[in-house]
């Protein structure tokens, strides 16, 4: 039989997909057909490394069976990046190649991707086979690729193929259709799947992750629970796929991780076969899962996130085990109880062995080539009609009754704790849709002519003023941390580098991102400048609260200066004056709680004696940041800077009342108010630098109290949140270049900085 093999992704960017067209056609081949690969092929040069955000190529032999389709262009796709080409002469050349070729079948993969998959779809004049790899619950681009034709595409398939249950899902909720499932296979080593490996006493876990360094695949969750692992047991994690320059931003601590980076199929085998266990923890997406069947092959047992397209794979207790997605803490405590549990590891090796029997290419070849006799006997249509309905996609050419696209539930687990996440997300969601619902009703209500008046009639001059007295008033904080932070670890040596590198990276991801992000962000650029991250962090932590308490300080005087201003807030200043001193109570909390935690009353819950214990050791240690109102020195220091500071800031927003003319209608006074209420609403950001709610505070102040318009109003908030952005992108983009980080991987670290903490566990009999 002469078999084509479309692909749409690079040849030379080799993924799941590549590795899966290269073993069908050498198995094909070695089976007696004649097969020739179509696909496109990047050359090792600089413009095609511009194409795909720097990664350079494999160098690749281009194999006499292979058809090149021109280069490709790196997009985002489903949390990764497919190498896809679209090029006029690449598909010129399928288009060539399908006719000229006298193909017996053409087999697309990945039909729905563009640009040459679909073609292939309307170009081959030979029965087509196309299978579907994907798996995604994303309705958005299923749903433009709809609108674009791509079920009338499909339609011209004869026989469709997925490579899973959640493949086959994806095709039938958005595309509609039938599908038979047949799996991705693997290559079984010369001399079969080696024996089980034995691990003897006092031996490191070895724990293998093959990946790219991004958040789809889980790996700064696998980080987090590979550090609390580490404190309990010796363990080593050996990440395939990822450079050592890729994970440094992810790392809080580097110890007992190996990074490979990109490795050839020899070496990755080999350090499958050398790991106890392989762990896939990634957060969805996955459709099959390739890397899993890889380490059976290699006799390797695998601990897997419960998501869709593993749990076709993994026989949960059997072959390997199945964790909650997302959980680094159940993650953490899984893979130490199977390295307190090595004969129950042996036994899962001796099933893995057996499960990659299912998935060998023979097999599978077999399966897809059932699938080729089946597309070439699919009957022709009898009529005129029939024949052109089919010609054009109105009718699918399996022959069969059309199975329109419909709704299906949805094959993800929700994730641990995700109800509590969902329903927080969903209140954010609300606040942000209402805050930019009252931005709009307020622009058209005062009427955006009026607002741009405002905003060009501002002095540039004082602009600049305002955003210097900024900067300046970024540069006291960090005297007054550093102080702090002097104080808390003396034994550490902080330098005053580190405290400006840690709060000029936050203030920019306070400035860019919600839920103040920025005070983990600087919180961790600090600890891992200092020594062992996880070691300092709590401390670090703790000068946080420090810095909280001096700015808490601050509101009660810019507060005093507020009231004493005629008319402001009129009848609400208790409800302001309680909202403004609400971070006392944290604070005191703080303070006291060691105390009031009582780690030696018994606890009929072994969970809560947990949290009891954690709970005590957590504010102890936060405790230890607040040393310096101890130390009459460093504290005079860090309270006159911190103050500073604010006195500094509250100059900047007097001036931008100069800029805007408004010195004559809001003084000194409207300046602290306005400065007093952009911090209070900020306790609880909704949007990034809480934009709506800045400019809303802003007009409460100089409307309600000075008698300003509310174009000038909405003017000087825009410019006032202006000039902050602007001030921590000045300062933080520099900050972040000498980091050598990128804002992305700044907010990795900061979602993903929570230190893991295991429960007790008693030994089990195979333990001892």
């Amino acid at each position: 039989m002469r078999v084509a093999l479309v692909s749409p992704y690079s040849w030379t960017y080799p993924g799941g997909v590549t590795r899966h067209i290269e073993a069908l056609a050498t198995e094909l081949d070695r089976s007696g057909h004649d097969v020739k690969v179509l696909a496109p092929f990047d050359p090792d040069r600089r413009r095609t490394a511009l194409l795909h955000r720097g990664a350079r190529p494999q160098v690749r032999d281009l194999p006499e069976w292979l058809v090149p389709l021109g280069g490709t262009i790196g997009w985002p796709s489903n949390g990764a990046v497919s190498n896809l080409a679209g090029t006029p002469s690449g598909v010129a050349t399928l288009r060539r190649e399908l006719r000229a070729g006298g193909f017996d079948v053409v087999h697309v993969h990945e039909p729905v991707a563009p640009a040459i998959g679909w073609d292939a779809l309307t170009s081959a004049n030979a029965p087509l086979v196309g299978t579907f790899h994907c798996y995604s619950e994303s309705v958005a681009p299923h749903k433009i690729a709809a609108l674009l034709g791509a079920r009338r595409k499909l339609n011209h398939l004869n026989v469709r193929v997925a490579v899973s249950e959640a493949a086959a899902w994806t095709g039938r909720r958005f595309y509609g259709g039938r599908y038979r499932v047949i799996p991705n296979g693997v290559v079984i080593p010369d001399g079969g799947v080696p024996a089980p490996k034995v691990r003897r006493p006092g031996q490191p876990l070895r724990i293998a992750f093959v990946g790219q360094a991004v958040e789809r695949k889980g790996l700064p969750v696998l980080l987090r629970a590979f550090e609390a692992l580490r404190r309990e047991v010796p363990a080593e994690l050996i990440v395939i796929g990822s450079t050592a320059e890729e994970l440094a931003p992810l790392l809080v601590e580097s110890e007992g991780v190996i990074a490979l980076g990109r490795v050839d199929d020899a070496a990755k085998e080999l350090a499958l076969r050398s790991a106890d266990l392989l762990c896939a923890p990634s957060l969805g997406g996955e459709s099959f899962g390739m890397v899993l069947t890889e380490a059976f092959a290699a006799g390797t047992p695998v601990v897997a996130s419960d998501i869709a397209g593993y749990r076709d794979v993994v026989s949960h207790g059997h072959d390997g085990l199945l964790v909650p997605r997302a959980d680094a803490t159940e993650l953490a405590e899984t893979l130490r109880d199977l390295a307190l549990d090595p004969r129950r590891v042996a036994a899962m090796a001796v099933n893995a062995r057996e499960s990659a029997e299912r998935y060998t290419w023979p097999r599978i070849a077999e399966q897809l080539v059932s699938a080729y006799e089946d597309a070439q006997v699919v009957p022709k249509p009898e009529t005129a009609g029939e024949r052109a309905a089919v010609k054009i996609g109105l009718k699918p050419a399996d022959g069969l009754e059309r199975i329109p696209a419909r709704r299906l539930p949805s094959l993800e687990p929700m994730p641990s704790g995700g109800r509590g996440r969902f329903v927080r997300r969903g209140l954010l969601a609300g606040a942000a849709l209402t805050t930019v619902a009252g931005s709009y009703l307020a622009v058209q209500h005062i009427g955006l002519q009026r607002i741009g008046d405002a905003l060009v009639r501002s002095s540039p001059a004082w602009v600049l003023v305002a955003l210097a007295l900024m900067c300046a008033s970024m540069l006291l904080r960090a005297v007054s941390w550093h102080a702090i932070l002097k104080a808390a670890m003396p034994d550490a040596r902080p330098r005053m580098v580190d405290a400006v590198q840690g709060i000029t990276i936050g203030v920019l991801m306070s400035a860019t991102l919600p839920a103040r992000l920025g005070e983990p962000s600087r919180a961790l650029v600090v600890a891992r400048r200092l020594g062992r991250a996880r070691d300092r962090l709590p401390v670090v932590l703790g000068t946080l609260v420090s810095q909280t308490l001096i700015n808490v300080l601050a509101l009660v005087i810019l507060g005093a200066v507020m009231f004493t201003t005629i008319g402001l807030f009129a009848g609400r200043q208790q409800a302001l004056l309680w909202y403004g001193l609400a971070p006392f109570g944290v604070l005191c909390l703080v303070l006291v709680a060691p105390a009031l935690i009582r780690s030696g009353l018994p606890s009929r819950s072994a969970r809560v004696a947990k949290w009891v214990a954690q709970g005590r050791e957590a504010t102890s240690r936060v405790r230890s940041g607040l040393t310096v109102f101890t130390r009459p020195r460093e504290g005079a220091v860090a309270i006159s800077m911190q103050l500073a500071a604010w006195a500094l800031q509250w100059v900047s927003c007097y001036v931008l009342l100069v800029a805007l003319g408004l010195e004559h209608k809001a003084d000194l006074g409207a300046a602290a108010a306005i400065l007093f209420a952009v911090n209070v609403t900020a306790v609880l950001p909704v949007t990034p630098s809480n934009l709506g709610v800045f400019q809303a505070a802003c007009m409460a102040v100089l409307v309600g109290a000075y008698g300003v318009s509310p174009a000038q109003a909405l003017g000087y908030g825009i410019i006032l949140q202006a000039v902050e952005v602007a001030t921590a992108v000045i300062m933080g983009g520099p900050a972040l270049l000498k980091e050598g980080l990128s804002w992305r991987e700044v907010r990795l670290r900061a979602l993903h900085s929570a230190p893991v903490s295991l429960s007790s566990r008693q030994p089990a009999e195979a333990d001892v």
